[in-house]
């Protein structure tokens, strides 16, 4: 249960990273937001949702070994063992939007650096900058591109062997029961990724 409390513990820290501003701009009326607070919110959510990412792909990975390894899973996934994979995941977070938000800090504003908007991501901010961009812009191509690959190709070989081990089971009992043990993850992953590939 150590991942699935690390994953709620993820979502609500995402919801509390905007859901708050907006809150607020429905209060107040005022749809605006600084360019301070915009990048506190794009830090948060970024790395929350990079985070939540690699998350996912330890999951499956969690859940390859105990459908496909059963009996070497508490040696395998033992605490110490998830502890180290969450501390990684929240380190692959911060690793990948370092370089892009480092470059977001120096850009320049001609005019206003006040958004006309309730909730904050990348693209706002370089619409209003006045700073030469398309090196933030590719970078944060990349970035997002190379952790949606991988974590997505992470997840798609892990339920691969698990399905190719499901399909060798012997009774109808025993593939319902393991397809049951994972289907719960199946369902987050084809909304994240599914929502992620609809929007982007």
């Amino acid at each position: 249960y150590f991942l699935l409390q690390n994953f709620a513990l993820l979502e609500i820290l995402f919801t509390s990273a905007c859901v708050p501003r907006y809150l607020y701009n429905i209060a107040t009326g005022d749809r605006s937001i600084t360019y301070t607070i915009c990048v506190i919110q794009v830090f948060f959510t970024d790395v929350f949702g990079v985070t939540e990412f690699f998350l996912l792909a330890v999951m499956s990975y969690d859940r390859y070994v105990a459908i496909c390894k059963p009996l070497h899973y508490v040696t395998i996934m033992s605490i110490r063992v998830c502890k180290k994979l969450v501390l990684c995941c929240w380190m692959a977070g911060l690793l990948i939007i370092g370089p892009p938000l480092s470059l977001f800090l120096n850009l320049k504003f001609c005019d206003s650096n006040i958004i006309d908007h309730f909730v904050c991501d990348a693209s706002t901010i370089l619409k209003i900058s006045c700073s030469d961009t398309w090196l933030i812009e590719q970078l944060v191509i990349v970035c997002a591109v190379l952790t949606f690959i991988l974590t997505l190709v992470c997840v798609v070989l892990s339920y691969a062997y698990i399905i190719k081990t499901i399909l060798r089971f012997s009774s109808a009992q025993q593939r319902k029961r393991a397809f049951s043990t994972c289907s719960s993850h199946m369902v987050v992953v084809s909304i994240t990724y599914g929502s992620c590939i609809f929007i982007y």
